[in-house]
């Protein structure tokens, strides 16, 4: 089983120098590589691999006015041409997103290791190459092999690394699929999500709650002179507060899911296009706040290591709008909460019998109920 171990590091003052000049070299390398496959290409329709652009790489290195990428590891340039061979096969494999050049500002800061890594969790302190030993703070422990490790910078000037590590353990068996004990999930932004058996997560909002702090410290921010000590300090601060935001959203998160996985064997959810329902400018920053994506994500993997079954159904499936009798209710709008049912007479929530619609298309599609 495959596992992510985030830490703190604590870098000395020169350590701190070096891994600067590592991100800004993995991130030069990157938008080297990019520019040179893609002129390559509109030359003489050259498609250049990862291996081709390294063997150029090395014959750069050797130009003296580029000698100064030999003060950080080969290897993490190595991945980061890699990284930009991934991206091209990403867009030709998804046809969207077509890999761009790194800003300096704006880009993330971030570079990887595989080889020549070494774990002391006595000494708290992890060994990287070019950048020996480097101390960080020990908040947990694993066993395994080692694969990945990217060292990272926030925008908060904190640094991490992240080592994904197999740890052995074989991925549990899913469980047999059991009406009784599965639920469906309508996410909303009102209420977080509902789930089919009538218990809700309420949205707490954190993004929204922090608006008033976060437009004060925006205008501070754009007061200040461009360059300057004060504009880097009032710089901070907004990364701070969004730090913040970030922080309890995931825990939010993590909570809702840990719940959620606790007390089911299988979990039915609807396949949303949230980077289409993102386009509504009325709904996005609501919809970003609430983070469905990143919800569904750490859903599909936790449900992995637990054994939990994860079933998808159709993002077109009228789960608020058919009434348990049948009726569908087209004329549906998203202001309407509670509906009638002109055929029974019942009155529907429409997150609540949307979350057993989900959980009953859900099942249906592994034939376990019939229609």
């Amino acid at each position: 089983m495959l596992k992510a171990y985030k830490y703190r590091l604590n870098p000395t003052s020169e350590q701190i120098s070096l891994m600067e000049k590592t991100f800004g070299s993995v991130r030069f390398i990157y938008n080297w590589a990019l520019q040179t496959k893609i002129e390559a290409y509109q030359k003489d329709k050259t498609s250049l691999t990862a291996i081709d652009l390294c063997k150029k790489l090395t014959e750069l290195k050797k130009q003296k006015e580029y000698s100064w990428l030999s003060e950080v590891s080969n290897e993490c340039l190595q991945q980061s041409i890699r990284n930009m061979d991934q991206a091209f096969v990403k867009f030709f494999r998804e046809k969207k997103g077509f890999p761009k050049f790194k800003s300096k500002k704006r880009s993330r800061k971030s570079f990887k290791n595989i080889l020549g890594v070494k774990v002391d969790f006595d000494g708290s302190r992890i060994k990287l190459p070019k950048l020996g030993w480097v101390k960080f703070y020990s908040n947990q422990t694993f066993k395994g092999k080692m694969g990945t490790v990217t060292i990272s910078k926030s925008p908060t000037n904190k640094y991490y690394v992240s080592i994904l590590v197999d740890n052995g353990i074989r991925v549990p068996d899913k469980y047999p699929i059991n009406p009784d004990a599965a639920v469906g999930i309508d996410v909303g932004i009102k209420t977080f999500a509902t789930l089919s058996d009538g218990s809700s997560f309420e949205n707490p909002k954190y993004l929204e709650k922090s608006s008033a702090r976060l437009k004060c410290l925006q205008r501070r921010l754009s007061r200040k002179e461009k360059g300057s000590k004060r504009r880097e300090r009032a710089k901070l601060a907004v990364a701070k507060a969004y730090e913040r935001i970030s922080n309890q959203r995931n825990n939010f998160l993590h909570h809702v899911v840990n719940n959620i996985l606790g007390e089911n064997q299988t979990v039915v959810i609807e396949d949303l296009n949230v980077e289409g329902m993102m386009k509504n400018h009325k709904l996005a920053n609501s919809i970003a706040s609430a983070s469905w994506s990143e919800f569904f994500r750490i859903l599909s993997y936790k449900s992995e290591w637990k054994g939990v079954n994860l079933i998808r159904i159709g993002r077109f499936e009228p789960s608020s709008k058919m009434c348990e009798c049948g009726y569908i209710h087209r004329d549906l709008k998203l202001s309407d909460r509670v509906w009638n049912c002109p055929s029974c007479g019942s009155v529907n929530d429409r997150y609540l019998l949307a979350a057993r619609n989900i959980k009953k298309f859900g099942l249906e599609k592994q034939n376990l109920l019939t229609r």
